[in-house]
């Protein structure tokens, strides 16, 4: 019967897709054709509901409908509905249904699904005015909500009978209601939260199909999938976001009545709309070719060294700049001459080969003659860029994910466009590119609004940063000040020197020794031990093998950076992303990301940043900055920032895709969060979980539902997750996981990672521990003061053996005492000692202590649990959140803390609260101790085992 059911499901979602089909066929109705009726709702309340969306725009600055007009004012016939796709800080979807003069709002991360088992986050935000729903268009950046819109459907609503009373529903937070719409039919349901959620400035609501004819299966594609584009237009968001003709902008005000009335007509005339865009295209082939008729004539370059961009702190004010998102991937020349295309490195390397699929693409350019400068990338989900991604894609030969961002045109038809200023060529790039409709070929879009803006935007979505540069500026090969970077991380490249061998014994590297080139000699810059993959091991082995030197290339080098170091000629370039540069001139928090086959060692120097130029303030003289924004800029550059944003919940530099599921929903607690959560207590947590194996606990769907552990590695893990190789008690040997750095840590919350969970021991010396643990784990019925005089009674026993121990909340009832050793014994003889320390215990106060896990007996007791200490076995982090209702953490505690009247409980969503703990980590003094146990205490274990 499950199978019938399944398959009943299935031919539904088919219908529902054939009826979707043909409903594209109708004339498209818009809001703005709606049949007026008589009002009930005075003008006077509507302007009431939409206090807040005024309160949060300045229609000074921006052209979005501010709500009121006479228009708006009158209902209409049937209750309207749309939704808007909204590329802003993430992809969603805008879900708004008109209801007494207003669209009632909510931003649904993921879109409707036909799929009744989906619950779609919907965040109600505030009521819109009813002009809204016809918009479709570019909402500029640094305006509220900047970002790409399209009219992806629109139609009418109704209450479902018995749920006619909307304004109830609405206060009682459940809405069931009919769709008539394009792409979306049938019963809907809006559901608010419970809890906390309910409680919100924008409360949390669930989107839900109901069973009807409509509904699809699991299996069948989403909705959105199925029909991604404009209802009105038909375009692609990417066509959409090319089109200047829909940006709302408060300088022309005309242009935005114009979109309006484009999109609110009732019917789409294909063959009108076919020959505007013909006659606009001639227009501009006519203004094009005009405009070269100007320009110098020369014979094309078989190569034009590329301009390149000075790295600055901060992106330069005033106006006069192009700005635009740093692209992270190969920069690359394509030059299109008679004979065919060629793709050139920064070097003038020829990469057509790897990168076919976006030769062919300029092959197909209206154009004889071209050459271009951009750069080849992989698209992650969210828009952005990673170079990781794109060395993973030469290595499989994926070149079908390459897609080639044009941001420069250099040469066209014989004519010399580097003479021109950049705006001008980039306007005739834009012509060049008009006939382009392929995948891989895009042009780089640029923004004239606040770069500071622009930049904190660009952090904000995970993106490496943007680029500034000056607008009327020429091209000019070469670096220099015209074009600026600036990096939401450090990132750039370095020389490999040397390299350690794995501790595990594998085939591959443990570190890659870094440095970059100072007066013609190489710089020592730290290492880097994460980030590999097991291909990449193979690779680097395979390139370093064949580059060893005996003698160090290195300039200079800390005493600890030579044990155990091979040396190479320094010719490998690799790319590496860091947290900051130490005191002492060392990457900090290094991760691998891929080799640089397009740049020779002798060019990678350390990048320095600038200070970006600032407005004038006259004709005549420009600001300078106080000596004490000159210290401050030059303290960012040697010590940098990473370490202010450990302590705040800003700019995590991971990359997420939906962002804002929720992981917990007691709390609230969602992706974002914890990985926000994860980067401020990394400086905290990593000494106590970098470099050993882990176990990690996931919750893909959150805490509420089915999680389960991972320790082995597998090709879903996000970058700057490592491996190490472990034997089990068979001897078959597999990868485990381990990581090292704050950026792989925060990395783990896009796998939906509740619980880290280290070993005892580190990865260089797996079979001797470094710290042993006690876990008192009490009966539910007992008070805190008894666990707590538990705690005191453990402390108080290692003591008398010369032992110092550290305390620890479990993230439930329980407590850790953990005992920092010097790794001298072997598992078994740890698990012994452990075992006899518990044993004597028990004895001592059998009526309180249990050292066997029988359920039964624990009753009115506490279990001392010391299976923590065998080969294998893990527990908890410090600073871990559990995969618990409400998100709380396994928090380090002071002894004093033992005093405390109840229980503390500390929450991930809570963070805030409790961060200045931070301040005086009690487990500070923990790393580096190395205590051994006397040999006393070890007699009895030892006769024993040799018994």
């Amino acid at each position: 019967m499950a199978g019938a059911k399944k398959s009943v499901k299935k031919t539904a979602g088919k219908k529902a897709a054939s009826k979707t089909s043909a409903a594209k066929k109708a004339p498209r109705k818009s809001l703005a054709k709606a049949k007026p009726i008589s009002s009930n709702r005075a003008s006077d309340a509507v302007d009431e509901q939409l206090e807040r969306y005024r309160s949060m725009r300045d229609f000074q600055v921006t052209a979005e409908p501010s709500g009121g007009s006479e228009k708006t004012k009158n209902e209409v016939e049937h209750l309207p509905f749309c939704i808007q796709k909204h590329a802003a800080s993430h992809l969603h979807y805008d879900f708004r249904l008109g209801w007494n003069g207003v669209l009632k709002s909510w931003a649904v991360a993921k879109g409707p699904s036909y799929f009744t088992g989906d619950k779609r986050l919907a965040v109600q935000v505030e009521d819109h005015p009813m002009e809204y729903g016809g918009f479709e268009g570019i909402i500029p950046a640094g305006q509220y909500g900047g970002g790409t819109v399209m009219l992806w459907d629109q139609g009418t609503w109704e209450p479902q009978p018995g749920h006619e009373d909307v304004d109830k529903g609405l206060r009682d937070g459940s809405l069931k209601f009919v769709m008539h719409g394009t792409k979306i039919k049938g019963k809907w349901a809006l559901i608010r939260m419970g809890g906390k959620a309910a409680n919100e400035r924008k409360p949390n609501w669930l989107l839900i199909k109901e069973h009807d004819e409509f509904e699809r299966g699991e299996a069948d594609p989403c909705v959105t999938v199925d029909e991604p584009n404009s209802v009105v237009t038909g375009r692609t968001m990417d066509q959409i976001a090319h089109n200047e003709d829909h940006v709302w902008n408060s300088k022309d005000t005309a242009k935005g009545k114009a979109w309006y009335r484009q999109v609110g007509r009732s019917e789409t005339s294909e063959e009108a709309e076919s020959a505007a865009i013909e006659k606009k295209r001639s227009m501009n082939v006519s203004a094009f070719e005009k405009s070269l008729s100007k320009l110098p004539k020369e014979h094309q370059p078989s190569f034009i060294a590329p301009q390149l961009a000075l790295q600055a702190i901060s992106p330069p004010t005033g106006e006069g700049w192009l700005h635009e998102l740093k692209l992270d991937g190969y920069r690359m020349q394509a030059r299109k001459d008679g004979s065919g295309v060629q793709m050139l490195t920064r070097k003038g390397l020829d990469w057509t080969d790897r990168v076919r699929s976006v030769a062919n693409e300029v092959a197909k350019l209206a154009v004889d003659k071209v050459t271009l400068d951009g750069e080849v990338v992989v698209l992650a989900e969210n828009g952005t860029t990673n170079f990781a991604d794109l060395q993973a894609s030469f290595q499989d030969g994926a070149t079908n994910l390459l897609t080639y961002f044009c941001f420069d045109l250099l040469h066209v038809d014989g004519h010399n466009m580097r003479e021109l200023p950049l705006k001008q060529r980039k306007e005739m790039l834009g012509n060049v590119l008009d006939g382009a409709n392929g995948d891989h070929l895009r042009m780089s879009e640029h923004l004239e609004t606040n770069g500071e803006e622009l930049f904190h935007k660009a952090c904000e979505l995970h993106a490496e940063g943007i680029v500034s540069k000056k607008a009327m500026g020429r091209y000019s090969s070469g670096r220099s000040g015209d074009w600026l970077k600036m990096k939401c991380l450090h990132e750039q490249e370095f020389v490999v020197g040397g390299f350690t061998l794995p501790s595990n014994g594998i085939q591959g590297v443990g570190a890659l020794l870094l440095g970059y080139y100072r007066d013609g000699k190489l710089i020592y810059a730290g290492r880097t031990g994460t980030g590999f993959t097991q291909k990449t091991h193979k690779i680097l082995r395979k390139k370093l093998d064949e580059l060893i030197e005996s003698t160090t290339p290195f300039e200079q080098l800390p005493g600890d950076a030579k044990r155990g170091a091979k040396w190479v000629r320094p010719e490998l370039v690799v790319q590496v992303r860091f947290a900051t540069w130490t005191a002492d001139n060392l990457v900090r928090q290094a991760a691998f990301l891929g080799v640089r086959e397009d740049k020779s060692a002798r060019e990678v120097v350390r990048e320095e940043a600038t200070v970006a130029p600032r407005p004038k303030r006259s004709g005549k003289t420009t600001f300078d900055a106080k000596p004490s924004e000159k210290i401050a800029a030059a303290h960012i550059v040697k010590g940098g920032v990473a370490a202010k944003n450990l302590t705040t919940m800003e700019h995590t530099p991971v990359r997420l895709t939906h962002p804002s599921k929720i992981l917990d929903e007691t709390s609230g607690l969602t992706k974002q969060m914890l990985a926000d959560y994860y980067w401020a207590v990394a400086e905290d947590m990593l000494p106590h979980i970098a470099d050993r194996p882990l176990s990690l606990v996931r919750c893909p769907e959150g805490s509420g539902k089915p999680c389960f552990f991972q320790k082995h590695v597998n090709a879903m893990l996000p970058p700057g997750i490592g491996s190490v190789d472990i034997a089990d008690k068979n001897g078959k040997v597999e990868p485990y996981i381990t990581l090292s750095t704050a950026e792989a840590l925060a990395g783990l919350a896009q796998m939906g990672v509740l619980e880290v969970h280290p070993w005892g021991s580190r990865n260089e010396d797996l079979e001797h521990p470094d710290r042993l643990i006690f876990d008192l784990d009490p009966d539910e019925t007992l008070d805190w003061n008894v666990l707590t005089g538990a705690a005191a009674d453990v402390r108080k026993r290692l003591k008398a053996i010369g032992l110092e121990s550290f305390l620890k909340t479990t993230g439930g009832k329980g407590l850790h005492v953990v005992v920092p050793i010097a790794p001298k014994l072997d598992w078994p003889e740890a698990k012994e000692f452990a075992h006899e320390f518990v044993n004597v215990m028990e004895k001592a106060n059998p009526s309180l202590y249990l050292t066997k896990m029988t359920k039964s007996a624990r009753k009115g007791k506490i279990y001392l649990d010391y299976l923590r200490n065998e080969r294998g076995a893990t527990s908890v982090a410090p600073f871990s959140p559990r995969a618990r209702a409400g998100g709380p953490v396994s928090l380090p505690l002071k002894w004093s803390d033992l005093k405390l009247p109840e229980r503390p409980v500390f929450r991930v969503a809570e963070f805030e609260s409790w961060k200045g703990r931070l301040k005086t980590d009690p487990w500070k003094a923990m790393v580096g101790m190395k205590q051994s146990i006397p040999a006393e205490a070890l007699d009895g274990v030892r006769t024993r085992r040799s018994a």
